[in-house]
């Protein structure tokens, strides 16, 4: 039987800086669920961590479901308290902070379950454009490291926003969680990755409508994203010496990314990106997205394979309010931000995140982000104490024929 006690000391000690976030009894529910979830060969359900903790027929369900829709605490505190142990434990304390932000669905059945509908799910297997599922989708903020056994970034989810059909966009809810971890971290610089759904997400509410209107990054923060193809730019609007009325606030129009690259001047660059080092030619142009940003400067990076043969005169845009990091930077940043799409897949595919069946509100809202914080929790511990560069010969040693992989599984 799994008891506080029998777990790890280092993994106890960690558990333990998440003490403040519970009441004591809530806290010992707490280190079991965390435990039998990373334990847990099977169904990740409710259930199913009591069974893997050893208290199944010690402990009555009710309590472990009682943890997640009924006890006092909090998902949002409790994540900022696992950002807490990251910054202080993996962040050295001059680097900026990368945070990205994605958003995914977790299939439920049953129409009773709180929060679910039809979204669209990027991960379906349909060919069709408008693929969709039922169920809850939930928009992630997570940070994203470089851990010294690894050769490609790593994403730790911190904060997490459920997305209903009456409630704010996934772009306001992304502005909203970023803007919670950079109050937490004020002195500390922040970059912002996405993909190109949440391209805007940083751009004044002026140029929405709707609900989206309420959608705010904080000053400072920066944001990558990749720009769309069909985007509209302009030139900055120069001011016109002795012109009466108010100043021009747009320039003249320029057109989409693909006109740019046909005058653009592309330089060959080295850049760092998916554990490989590659040499692109890039094109950088400042310039304004009215549409997205009105009158607010953005950077376009126009990224190009040496080899390329697109009709577009350029393979990837990047768009950025970032004026002022070099372009090979930027470009090494946004491929950062894949980590978060292997995190999401690690989490249900591995972690067993969403697994759980219960569809109360309180519940709903909980045991998801007790699942990507459980993920979070796994490899803060193995990079900490868990990690020796001899286990991966041991494993090799101990299976003969298995294939050597460049990097340790970073969940469980």
């Amino acid at each position: 039987m799994l008891q506080f006690e029998t777990l790890p000391p280092s993994f106890a000690t960690l558990l333990q800086t998440l003490g403040p976030c519970f009441t004591a009894p809530t806290f010992r529910t707490f280190a079991v669920l965390v435990a039998g979830m990373i334990a847990q060969p099977g169904r990740h359900t409710v259930t199913g961590m009591l069974t893997a903790a050893g208290l199944a027929g010690v402990w009555h369900h009710a309590k472990a479901h009682w943890f997640f829709s009924r006890a006092r605490w909090c998902a949002d505190a409790l994540g900022m308290a696992v950002l807490a142990v990251i910054v202080e434990q993996l962040l050295p304390a001059d680097a900026a902070m990368l945070i990205a932000v994605d958003d995914t669905l977790f299939r439920r059945s049953g129409r009773k379950v709180y929060a679910t509908g039809w979204w669209h799910d990027g991960a379906a297997t349909s060919k069709r454009r408008d693929a969709t599922g039922w169920g809850n989708r939930w928009v992630i903020a997570a940070v994203v490291l470089w851990l010294p056994f690894t050769d490609r970034p790593v994403a730790l989810p911190v904060a997490f926003a459920l997305c209903t059909k009456t409630g704010p966009t996934p772009q306001v809810l992304a502005g909203r969680l970023v803007t919670r971890i950079a109050a937490a971290y004020p002195h500390r610089q922040i970059d912002v990755v996405a993909d190109a759904w949440y391209a805007s997400a940083a751009g004044p509410a002026g140029a929405t409508v709707g609900k989206t209107r309420q959608r705010a990054f904080p000053p400072g923060v920066t944001l990558t994203s990749r720009l769309r193809a069909n985007a509209c730019l302009n030139a900055i609007a120069q001011p016109i010496p002795g012109a009466r009325g108010r100043p021009r606030r747009i320039g003249t129009r320029l057109g989409k990314p693909a006109d740019l690259a046909a005058t653009a001047t592309f330089t060959p660059t080295t850049v760092r990106r998916y554990g490989r080092t590659d040499t692109i030619h890039i094109a950088q142009i400042t310039r304004l997205w009215y549409g997205a940003y009105r009158s607010q400067a953005i950077r376009v990076i126009l990224i190009r394979d040496p080899d390329s043969k697109t009709s577009t005169g350029y393979d990837l845009a990047l768009v950025t309010t970032d004026l002022t990091s070099h372009p090979e930077h930027i470009v090494a940043r946004y491929a950062a931000r894949w980590s978060i799409e292997v995190m999401i897949e690690d989490a249900k595919q591995t972690t067993g995140v969403g697994q759980a069946r219960n569809r109360t509100p309180t519940a709903v809202t909980r045991t998801v982000p007790f699942g990507l914080i459980t993920q979070s929790l796994t490899v803060c511990w193995y990079t900490l104490h868990g990690h020796h560069p001899d286990l991966a010969t041991q494993r090799r040693a101990a299976a003969p024929g298995t294939p050597p992989k460049p990097n340790p599984p970073t969940t469980t």
